[in-house]
């Protein structure tokens, strides 16, 4: 019964999430090194810049976000995963596991996200999705309900082969993404992990390779990137008066300097801006909002801001717990969010707060109905019988 009732939890969750614009606005000219970059607010999903941003690429282990993001969403941190004989000895950059040797699927994460340890990301995906085939599926159908039109995986690492691409942009949507979760954060942010080794006297200790960690003040993640043909990759987060900004580039050989000029870019040119507090009145009405909304947006853009209040239906669910309507917010008369309204008051106001702002899929990528119970269904199933929960 709690298996079903997750299920329909899943399907109304589904079906209520926001969709908001991903799209780039004028701004002031800024030159990288990078064949391809892409700059996100990470809270809005707002797109700040974007040189050949939809240009399809090899993205080496930046790949590994989604490989994390994946294994956290539909694993068990506390899963002692074993290594096989795929994972021992993989090619590439390595955490040196054992063949047979069993750790935590939350310390093979760590392992993964700081050492970009290949042999952990094998391992990682034979548990999680039952092989490598498997979890790259999981990760094209995770790909496709955010919203990553331009985006194949065949790997979990992403060493390269045949049709394993993605662009800057949905690099870009990808991390604003999985920053948002809170085990996901904690990872990437993490200087230095020490983890159980059972085949020594010490621990493993691991260093994260991403430099921007110590190279720019509020940097907290994510990932470098690196093969012969995807060159240089990097995908950098940083927060600073409550704003979070992260950079994708691909094939750049500086960088280290192109993010942080592309960070300062960001806070600069957009910082947030609120447009409305939790309880505040809003005017020519009788109701008041239920969250804050803030915005990035450049200066000149406050005066393109419009809204529009959409009531719900006296006889609806939402209207029933006490929820009056929303107060949609436009920038050039595009949805870029809304805000519940309630009665002054009202004890709905007393509710820890949320996110304005929700991932869905983009029009071009969006899934039916019949898609999406499937989707649904398979992991359902797989909780069934693999006993892992989702």
């Amino acid at each position: 019964m709690r298996r079903i009732g997750l299920l329909f939890i899943a399907v109304a969750l589904l079906g209520s999430v926001l969709h908001y614009p991903f799209s780039v606005q004028a701004a002031p000219p800024i030159a990288t090194h990078a064949e391809a970059a892409a700059l996100i607010d990470v809270q809005s999903g707002r797109l700040l810049f974007s040189r050949q941003g939809d240009k399809t690429m090899r993205v080496a282990s930046l790949t590994k976000i989604m490989t994390a993001i994946v294994a956290i969403d539909h694993g068990r941190l506390s899963d002692q995963v074993k290594v096989s004989k795929s994972a021992y000895g993989k090619e590439g950059s390595s955490i040196y596991l054992k063949l047979g040797e069993e750790m935590s699927l939350k310390h093979l994460l760590y392992g993964m996200m700081l050492r970009s340890g290949n042999d952990a990301a094998t391992a990682i995906a034979e548990h999680v999705g039952g092989s490598i085939d498997g979890f790259a599926y999981l990760m094209n159908e995770k790909a496709r309900m955010i919203g990553m039109a331009n985006t194949s995986f065949k790997n979990p690492h992403g060493l390269d082969e045949p049709e394993h691409y993605s662009t800057a942009n949905d690099m870009a949507k990808l991390t604003a993404y999985a920053l948002r979760n809170p085990v996901f954060q904690e990872i990437v942010k993490t200087k230095v992990k020490k983890a159980p080794n059972p085949n020594e006297a010490w621990d493993y200790t691991w260093f994260n390779k991403n430099k921007m960690l110590n190279l720019y003040e509020g940097s907290d993640g994510v990932k470098t990137g690196y093969t012969k043909l995807a060159r240089r990759c990097l995908v950098s987060s940083a927060t600073r008066n409550g704003q979070q900004l992260a950079v994708v580039t691909l094939n750049d050989p500086d960088d280290w300097s192109d993010h942080a000029k592309l960070l300062d870019y960001g806070f600069k040119h957009f910082p947030l801006a609120d447009l409305i507090q939790k309880g505040e009145h809003v005017p020519g009405t009788q109701y008041v909002a239920g969250l804050r909304f803030s915005y990035p947006m450049l200066a000149n853009e406050r005066s393109q801001i419009t809204t529009k209040i959409e009531l719900h239906d006296a006889n609806s669910v939402h209207s029933r717990l006490g929820e009056a309507g929303k107060l949609h917010y436009l920038l050039n008369g595009k949805d870029i969010g809304d805000v519940p309204l309630f009665i002054e008051g009202s004890s709905r106001l007393r509710l820890p707060d949320r996110s304005t702002f929700s991932f869905n899929e983009t029009r071009q990528g969006e899934m039916t109905w019949p898609e999406k119970w499937l989707y649904i269904l398979q992991f359902v199933v797989r909780d069934l019988f693999m006993g892992r929960t989702t």
